[in-house]
């Protein structure tokens, strides 16, 4: 009861569909204003569906530098007898990130250590699914990406800072008791009682990071990082953003060592890019309200609307052209 009455005081808990229905609301007018109920494809016409739904993460990660992700391995539901085959051929090694190919919130991302927990999460998964090398940078932010479609450089509209799921001992209270005296980490209790031995009893000033993943579902703290955004970051990540072909409009999740290293491109990887389906999720910073959130959710909501615009005008300039060009021909 007590963690029900958290959840309902703190909006960052409730449905995604409740905070985001004036967004729907107001898709409904895009739709009418566009004249087009898929106008949202327009938001990243290099991305399927512009990257808000059934979005392959391994077909996006082909539009990008190698160098610049994990090295991943898409593995299709017939294919689960060879798995073990495919780690020795791609020449990665335990442990591993396994999540879903199309996924959403990070539901299914689980973090591997042998061939038998390889093999459980595969045959249990009846979609195709990514096998990743396990980036050991110790930090991970969600950085926010628009850049109009007339402009040569576009601009970081946002960072989230995220606060893994952590713990130090005292040498006396289990894993399940420091869990329980913070509500966020007590949400996390049933899905962690599969993977951890809740009644250890951590040493005093020990530390311990229960979920290496940023998300939020997974207790997960997310943190504006405003005070991230620089120039020299703009720079870094525009050089080669405005390089993937069709993507304007997106959240970047990135595993990284130091800020001052990532501003000079150099000790971090790109874990994933998403597309129209995007949250600027600084806005789950616990010190805002929602209000705030709603002002920010339609900041990037104006930044979307405004490239699908732009993108649709050259879609029908060049479909314009194409229909001259046939007519001069007959």
């Amino acid at each position: 009861m007590k963690l029900f009455w958290h959840k309902i005081q703190h909006w960052e808990y409730w449905p995604a569909w409740l905070i985001y229905t004036p967004t729907i609301v107001y898709w409904m007018y895009l739709a009418f204003k566009f004249r087009c109920v898929d106008f949202y494809k327009y938001a990243n016409p290099g991305f399927k569906n512009g990257g808000l739904f059934d979005d392959s993460k391994y077909d996006i990660y082909q539009l990008i530098p190698t160098k610049l992700y994990p090295k991943t391995v898409l593995v299709k539901p017939h294919e689960n007898q060879i798995v073990e085959g495919l780690l020795a051929k791609n020449n990665l090694s335990f442990p591993l990130i396994v999540k879903p190919d199309i996924g959403l919130r990070g539901i299914g991302v689980e973090k591997v250590h042998t061939v038998e927990e390889l093999m459980q999460y595969a045959f249990k998964t009846h979609v195709p699914f990514l096998i990743q090398e396990n980036i050991n940078y110790p930090n991970e932010m969600g950085l926010f990406y628009c850049r109009l479609p007339n402009q040569l450089t576009g601009t970081i509209t946002g960072i989230t800072h995220k606060k893994f799921l952590s713990l130090e001992g005292n040498g006396k209270d289990t894993i399940k008791d420091l869990l329980q005296k913070n509500p966020r980490y007590a949400m996390q209790i049933h899905k962690l009682s599969h993977q951890l031995n809740l009644e250890e009893i951590l040493p005093n000033k020990q530390k311990k990071c229960l979920v290496p993943f940023g998300n939020h579902n997974r207790g997960t703290e997310f943190l504006n990082g405003k005070e991230m955004i620089s120039e020299s970051l703009h720079k870094t990540l525009d050089a080669f953003l405005k390089n993937i072909p069709g993507f304007y409009y997106g959240r970047l999740d990135i595993r990284y060592n130091t800020i001052a290293e990532l501003e000079q491109g150099q000790n971090f990887s790109i874990i994933e890019i998403n597309g129209a389906k995007s949250e600027p999720t600084h806005i789950y910073d616990p010190k805002h309200s929602l209000w705030y959130a709603q002002k920010e959710i339609f900041k990037h909501q104006k930044w979307m609307r405004k490239i699908i615009e732009l993108n649709l005008k050259r879609d029908e300039l060049v479909f314009s052209n194409s229909s001259l060009n046939n007519e001069r021909e007959l």
